[in-house]
């Protein structure tokens, strides 16, 4: 948690007041408020819920609560050093509190609290993002030295079962339970789809020819007029890393113009998991720290855990890089041979959101089952800006079709051999 709050806080070190409480799309808050969510939920659950004291700060309870005010009117903040003085005020309580905490029966919580955070900060670095504040494409952007784009590597991933969905205190009620589920045979992408790749579908004049788009995708194409992706920068045409800043429905109809279609979430776990045997707790193996034997990502990365996926975090001294070419990190490959299940971008899947049979709902009951309404999608995997303890095969995403600004891509599947 030491590890988390730090990397929140150097997210802050140089925003000016203006850009703290800007609203950079109606769908998402100012960053401002997002920091002030964090102290407001940790209060909430450490301080209220389990240390039963009452509310510290009952100002700002409407403001920073989920449901407090619509995300268009949580542009009159306090000021930065106030929020500042907010958080360090309740994480001095909760780490009281910690000193006495029943951990047999909260590790779940304090788990949720740590993604919970994480998760909004990679929000925060969304919304820089779509600020002009971040880049996403780093300087320095490798490109393909021939602009003709070579062929992407298909893997055969063979019919027959596998563990879907995660179990234990670090799992999110929506993953949970771990669950039997028969697949047929299919072909995965080795490989995220690239500028260069993505060009092509430009070129062709894709964003103009309603054949492959579904229904709903060309209606927002048209209202949109959409014409390449939400981080899409001339260099971009020939590089080798992901596209990034796609909605669902323009991944989709990328898929339809290769003749391919979008992964299930189901397809892409197995693919990112399963060794023909039992599913993996990580695409690389069981361990993050293989040499020290430690699951432990809070002592600082070492080279190894460096070298299997670009996140936030795991090298300190590259917080935020943005992307990476694709297969840059061999030794993160999953068993079935899918480069970059983490790190780079979230990846779109054809699924909609939906609870698992035996879902139970935590830490309340609207956390996950509001989303389930049949109108979000889910992404799998992780972005650059993602920490490393919201990383698992499990673990799942969730947006509107139409959302452009996450950093999200996508691979692409074939029922038939290529």
């Amino acid at each position: 948690m030491q590890h988390s709050r730090a990397m929140t806080l150097q997210l802050f070190e140089t925003i000016t007041p203006a850009v703290f409480c800007a609203q950079a799309h109606e769908d998402f808050s100012p960053v401002g408020w997002h920091l002030g969510h964090i102290g407001f939920t940790e209060s909430l659950w450490i301080l209220e819920r389990l240390a039963g004291q009452p509310c510290a700060y009952p100002q700002y309870q409407k403001l920073f609560a989920a449901d407090g005010l619509p995300k268009q009117e949580r542009q009159n903040l306090p000021a930065i050093d106030e929020i500042l003085a907010y958080l360090a005020d309740i994480r001095s309580q909760v780490e009281a509190y910690l000193t006495q905490a029943d951990l047999d029966q909260e590790e779940r919580l304090w788990h949720f609290l740590l993604q919970h955070e994480s998760q909004h900060c990679e929000t925060i670095v969304m919304v820089l993002a779509a600020l002009g504040q971040q880049s996403v494409h780093p300087i320095g952007t490798i490109n393909s030295a021939d602009p003709q784009v070579p062929p992407t590597q298909r893997m055969h991933i063979p019919a027959g079962g596998f563990w879907q969905g995660q179990q234990g205190p670090t799992a999110l009620d929506n993953e949970q339970p771990a669950h039997w589920v028969e697949l047929e045979e299919y072909w995965i992408d080795s490989t995220l789809v690239t500028g260069a790749q993505f060009q092509q579908f430009i070129a062709a004049g894709g964003y103009t020819q309603p054949q492959w788009w579904s229904d709903a995708g060309w209606q927002w194409q048209q209202q949109t007029q959409a014409q390449q992706p939400h981080y899409w920068q001339p260099t971009m045409a020939t590089s080798e890393h992901p596209v990034c800043g796609v909605s669902w429905y323009e991944a989709d109809a990328y898929a339809r113009f290769r003749g391919t279609r979008l992964p299930t979430e189901a397809e892409w776990e197995k693919a990112a998991r399963w060794n023909s045997r039992r599913s993996q707790a990580l695409p690389w193996g069981e361990r993050w720290h293989a040499e020290t034997g430690s699951d432990s990502l809070f002592q600082g990365a070492d080279a190894q855990t460096a070298a299997w996926a670009n996140l936030s975090g795991l090298d300190p001294h590259q917080l935020l890089r943005g992307t990476t070419p694709v297969e840059t990190y061999p030794a993160g490959r999953s068993p079935a041979g899918l480069w970059d299940c983490f790190g780079n971008v979230w990846e779109w899947t054809d699924s909609w959101f939906v609870e698992y049979e035996g879902f139970t709902a935590f830490p309340y009951a609207g956390y996950s089952t509001t989303y389930f309404d049949g109108a979000h999608r889910v992404l799998r995997g992780g972005s650059w800006a993602t920490r490393p303890w919201s990383i698992r095969p499990g673990f799942r995403n969730w947006y509107h079709p139409w959302t452009r600004i996450i950093f999200a891509g996508f691979r692409c599947v074939s029922d038939t051999a290529p």
